[in-house]
């Protein structure tokens, strides 16, 4: 099939705009007993909820859920010359951490994945913002820490060095969500798109500065106890158009049928909810194709040029990821209903499939 028409076989998700509560003031994730708080399903533009309870059930191992728990800390920074992604977490059974490296011109990639046992010597702030976050293993060193006006991101490995500051203007907002798939599993994301990335990456003893206001990092924060298989969708962009700041971010699959969604529009750091449950089309062999994203309130398209493929199978744990990076166009609605029109908005689109 010619790479510019991707098959038009989408499932068609159920549109529920204007389904979603705006939460505004502090509230807790889990119960005493560990179950869902009913009060903390909606969304927020500024973090809200307290995710401690994930921790506690952590290191009470066997009582809520062990090995449902699963938490991290992933960042992305995207620069005119390298994609740098950096991995924390802790799956209950294993922290999975990577530090990894993308070359633009060339398509090089660069990767240091690491598996620990029981996550052992992973440090992870029981909510966002609480504390640092960490992770050393088999020559791999991460750090995440908020600083003043933003946090700072550092990894180190034999063949590369990181050191980011991703800021946080005034007054920019972020979406937290929390997705309910019953009391007993659920999970609360928090995506924050569009955050200036200036400082260094060092890859083979080449230094590399990033350009201030072209590059960007993107936070997604995960808490929550997840069914053992689950696919998702994944959409996040950050750039400049027309002399304003835009923000990009999208998902599907995982949320369907919840009520709640991770769709957000971004402008001059003011979020605007989008509350439909999106369409997603691209081509199933070829994802290098562009990718369609649309629903009543948007109408998006990307345009990859790499295809990140990550595949395990560990009979029990297995995974199969293509995370595309590429640049985003088309428009979505603020709120007021208004038409927000962009292009090359630069970020990724993935397509997950998990057993964990």
């Amino acid at each position: 099939m010619p790479r510019n028409t991707p098959p038009h076989a989408p499932r068609t998700p159920d549109p529920r705009p204007g389904a979603e509560r705006e939460i505004t003031s502090p509230v807790t994730l889990c119960r005493p007993d560990g179950r869902l708080d009913h009060d903390a399903v909606g969304w927020t533009r500024t973090p809200l909820h307290d995710t401690s309870g994930i921790a506690q059930a952590r290191r009470g191992r066997g009582r809520r859920g062990w090995g449902r728990n699963k938490r991290w800390e992933y960042w992305a920074v995207m620069t005119p010359t390298h994609v740098v992604a950096l991995t924390l977490s802790d799956i209950d059974y294993a922290g999975v951490h990577d530090l990894w490296v993308l070359e633009r011109a060339t398509g090089r990639e660069i990767s240091t994945p690491v598996v620990v046992p029981f996550a052992r010597g992973v440090r992870l702030p029981a909510r966002i913002g609480a504390g640092p976050a960490r992770a050393h293993a088999h020559g791999l060193d991460l750090a995440i820490d908020e600083v003043d006006g933003g946090t700072r991101l550092r990894g180190r490995t034999a063949r590369v060095e990181l050191d980011v500051h991703a800021a946080r203007p005034a007054g920019h907002e972020c979406l937290g969500v929390v997705v309910p798939w019953s009391d007993r599993l659920f999970q609360y994301t928090v995506k924050d798109v569009a955050r200036p990335a200036t400082g260094r990456l060092t890859v083979d003893g080449v230094p590399h500065q990033l350009p201030a206001g072209s590059s960007w990092a993107v936070l997604d924060h995960g808490r929550g106890r997840w069914p053992y298989r689950m696919r998702w969708h994944w959409g996040a962009g950050s750039g400049v158009h027309d002399g304003h700041v835009i923000g990009v971010q999208l998902g599907g699959r995982w949320t369907d049928g919840t009520g709640s969604t991770e769709n957000a529009l971004l402008v001059d750091g003011r979020l605007h909810k989008n509350s439909d449950e999106l369409v997603w089309e691209h081509h199933p062999t070829d994802l290098l194709a562009p990718w369609r994203v649309h629903g009543p309130h948007a109408e998006l398209r990307f345009v990859p040029f790499h295809d990140r493929v990550s595949h395990t199978d560990l009979l029990v744990v297995a995974q199969d990821t293509h995370q595309c990076f590429g640049a985003w166009e088309g428009w979505m609605t603020d709120s007021t209903g208004r038409r927000v029109t962009f292009t090359g908005i630069e970020g990724w689109a993935e397509d997950v499939r998990n057993r964990w």
